[in-house]
Formats: C-alpha cells, sequence, structure tokens
C-alpha cells in the first residue's frame, strides 16, 4: 500500500471572523504545490476560533466555508478537513467535515463538549464516530477534548491513523502532549494532532504543539510551539504493519460496547 502523505498548518486565528480566516488560509494554502499531499488538516472551529457565540457565527451545509472547502480541496486535489460551526435542524454542531477533492463528503460531529467552556450548553453532542477509507487507510478524524476518552478513541481494530483537530490552551498543553502519544501506543495507530496558535477573543493564549506521531509515540514531525508553520508528513503504512503483527497487543484487547 502506497505511504500517505498528511499536512498540517498550525496557524493563529481571527476571532469570530470568518472572511479574515478563509483569506488567511487561502494564502497560507497556496504555499502547499497541488497534488504534493493526500490530506490538509486545520485546526478545531479554524474560520471562526473556539467561541460559544454559534447563533452569531453559525453556517448550514451549504455554506460560505463549505464551498470553499470545496474549491480548497478540488484545487490541492487533496482531502481537506477541519471543524466548524454548523446549524442543522435548529441545533449547532461543532462539525467535522472531511471534504474530498471530487466535492463529496462525510461529516463528524464532536462527541465530547467542553463543558468548563460552557460548549455542551451551546452546541449537541455527535453520536457516531467517522471511519473514512483513503487510498486503502483507513482514517478516525476527532476533535479536541475527545483527545481526554480513550473508550472513545480506542482502536476496534478500524482505523490506522487518528486525526485531532484542536483549540487546546497552553495551559493544559501537557496533558496534550502526553495523552496525543498515549493514544498512539495504547491503539498502535499513527496520531496527527493539529492545534491553533496565538491568543483568541477570550485572552486564552494557545501553543500549538501540533504533531504527528508513529504507532509506537515517537514524534515524525518538526513543527515548533508559538509558531505558525506548514508540515508534510509521510505516513508508511508498511512499517505499520510490520509493528502490528510483530507486537500483536489488539488481539488481547478487552470488547465493549458504547450506550448512547
Amino acid at each position: 500500500m502506497q505511504d500517505l502523505n498528511i499536512t498540517l498548518i498550525q496557524s493563529s486565528l481571527h476571532w469570530e471572523n470568518i472572511d479574515a480566516n478563509l483569506n488567511m488560509f487561502d494564502d497560507k494554502i497556496a504555499s502547499v504545490p497541488n497534488n504534493s499531499t493526500d490530506i490538509i488538516v486545520l485546526p478545531e472551529m479554524f474560520n471562526t476560533g473556539f467561541t460559544m457565540n454559534a447563533y452569531s457565527f453559525f453556517e448550514e451545509m451549504n455554506g460560505k466555508t463549505f464551498h470553499w472547502m470545496q474549491a480548497v480541496a478540488k484545487e490541492k486535489n487533496c482531502v481537506f478537513t477541519g471543524s466548524i460551526i454548523i446549524k442543522e435542524y435548529d441545533h449547532y454542531f461543532n462539525r467535522l467535515i472531511w471534504m474530498r477533492p471530487d466535492g463529496s463528503f462525510e461529516i463528524y460531529n464532536k462527541r465530547h463538549l467542553f463543558r468548563m467552556a460552557n460548549e455542551d450548553a451551546t452546541y449537541t453532542i455527535g453520536e457516531e464516530r467517522l471511519i473514512v477509507e483513503l487510498n486503502g487507510w483507513k482514517i478516525c478524524p476527532l476533535i479536541c477534548y475527545d483527545l481526554r476518552f480513550p473508550v472513545w478513541c480506542r482502536n476496534r481494530k478500524d482505523y490506522d491513523v487518528l486525526i485531532f483537530v484542536a483549540n487546546w490552551p497552553e495551559r493544559r498543553i501537557f496533558a496534550w502532549k502526553q495523552l496525543l502519544i498515549a493514544r498512539a501506543i495504547e491503539n498502535q495507530s499513527y496520531v496527527i494532532g493539529v492545534n491553533r496558535v496565538g491568543e483568541d477573543g477570550k485572552g486564552i493564549i494557545h501553543s500549538g504543539d501540533s504533531v504527528a506521531l508513529d504507532f509506537m509515540g515517537a514524534s515524525l514531525s518538526k513543527i515548533i510551539p508559538h509558531k505558525e508553520m506548514i508540515e508534510t508528513v509521510t505516513l508508511s503504512y508498511r512499517n505499520l504493519e510490520d509493528y502490528r503483527a510483530l507486537f500483536p497487543v489488539a488481539l488481547d484487547a478487552d470488547e465493549f460496547t458504547i450506550k448512547q
């Protein structure tokens, strides 16, 4: 199976300013050569910042950001993903959109809503994980606070890569770094974490610390904290397959079910 190239974009965000963010990301994405990557990943709520002002900044699934994502995916000939605020049936969702270059897409609504910021009082909880396939790879994209919940993240022999998009603050960055490593080791999976940098509209500082990890928790990336950076990493399916065969801990994993 061919290697997988994933582009991480660690960026500051313009607080509650959709047009400014889309214009900014246009400039950043322009530096990524066409046909050079399989997936481009942006942070959580990349077009607004992590705001609870959903009523003012929601979009619908045929909105400006959705169509912008379609155009970018088509131009770069790759999958394009990140989360935005979506309103549907009078509910607001922190929704990740997995946009393919042909304009087709999948969605994942954030399961674990960050109650310490009243996210659970603003948005509707997601009910299902998303597993997508790309070039034979199986990928599970999740959002920020989901990282703290290993049962929801558990590899049920159904993915090869975990992707987390985030607005994770610097004051809790130790947990971000350790939990990403833990998820990689326990699930024998590549893990990608894309976090924002800079200060948001509430004065909260974000250091980024975006990273790509292999299935043993070792870093594959060179992104620097507190700095806007773009990096493309290459994941080897052969190395993953060989390691899983050599050390098949999944054969001893506990069975479980998740109640809704």
